[in-house]
């Protein structure tokens, strides 16, 4: 057991590679052994492009040694025709007759009818190894399909006196609690995750633009903006069309949709949290990340719609202000960012 772990350990970090980059899928790493080495390797980078157990098995040299083989994969092989064909059948056409697998796959049209199939076949097969790290790599994935909603993940930073923003500004640009740092993080979370959300009182004060600008090589995250007031500035960063951005209105202030901007009307005052969930939900948005303001955050705690939430502790104070949020969670882990501290939460 102990060798099946370390080689979907090897799985798992293949996988994170694809991190940002897969979605509608969900990340799969791919390993395959031969008499204790490995002799190919592979993770799925892009939906539509070959799967992990695909890039695997081309990447190895000697395809006589399959018959013999081991492959290790994190998630279950698929087993229907999407934008690429099944990858059991692959392994069951390579001859390949030892299958080690980290977690089943929930998502109906696989839930366990890959390794069914791969059974079926003739195949050994062995699941669950390191399965809550496996389960754990696809948060993201598999609450869009179990839960019908994105993943939630709540940051904002917060002063040393416990304040997230000044009670009033006079310029429409953010003021700094964080250091250039932790900032940066910020960025990279942003490529990592489908889409962004922000409240208007958020725009009006800060006129953020929700990209990335201090991490390369990604694409921008859709932009979520709550203006059911219909009070943002027609000057906003977040309406000059450069990404796709959702604006959450009233029917009266709805405008006509353009390829990149898109307005759903919302009229719920009970449940805010909850009918923005199954809009994003909608639009297919597996993950979100939350930035603010206070009152939109605060909203979805109380609603206990998160999953995760990253706080930011400068060493600033404000006096006075608006409070940061007031969260319950399981703090998993703490660490130092320079002059900041960043915690992580887990909703339980």
């Amino acid at each position: 057991m102990k060798t099946h772990e370390k080689y979907i350990k090897r799985c798992i970090q293949l996988a994170k590679n694809g991190l940002g980059t897969t979605y509608s899928n969900p990340l799969v790493g791919c390993v395959i052994v031969h008499n204790d080495s490995i002799i190919g390797e592979g993770w799925h980078y892009q939906s539509g492009k070959p799967h992990a157990e695909v890039n695997a098995i081309a990447s190895v040299k000697d395809h006589s040694l399959l018959k013999d083989a081991t492959i290790y994969v994190s998630l279950e092989p698929c087993s229907h025709f999407g934008k690429t064909p099944p990858c059991s059948n692959l392994i069951i056409e390579k001859g390949i007759k030892k299958v080690v697998i980290g977690t089943i796959d929930t998502f109906a049209k696989v839930s366990g009818a890959g390794i069914q199939k791969l059974m079926n076949a003739g195949c050994d097969v062995i699941v669950g190894v390191l399965e809550n790290e496996c389960l754990a790599l696809n948060k993201r994935f598999f609450t869009f399909h179990n839960k019908k909603r994105p993943y939630i993940i709540l940051k904002w930073a917060e002063t040393a006196d416990g304040y997230i923003a000044p009670v009033t500004t006079n310029k429409r640009k953010p003021i700094w609690i964080t250091n250039t740092y932790s900032r940066q993080i910020v960025h990279k979370w942003r490529a990592e995750e489908q889409a962004i959300l922000v409240g208007s009182q958020t725009v009006i004060k800060d006129n953020p633009k929700l990209t990335i600008r201090d991490w390369a090589g990604q694409h921008h995250p859709t932009r979520i903006v709550i203006n059911r007031s219909g009070k943002i500035p027609k000057d906003s960063a977040v309406l000059d069309q450069s990404v796709k951005t959702i604006i959450i209105t009233s029917e009266k202030f709805k405008q006509k949709n353009s390829d990149t901007l898109i307005y759903e009307v919302i009229d719920t005052q009970e449940n805010l949290a909850k009918e923005i969930c199954n809009i994003l939900y909608k639009h297919n948005i597996q993950s979100v990340i939350i930035e603010g303001g206070s009152y939109t955050i605060q909203s979805f705690i109380d609603k206990n719609l998160w999953d995760e939430a990253r706080v930011f502790e400068g060493n600033t104070t404000f006096g006075t202000g608006i409070k940061s949020p007031l969260l319950k969670g399981n703090l998993i882990s703490e660490q130092k960012i320079m002059t900041d501290t960043l915690k992580t939460y887990q909703n339980d």
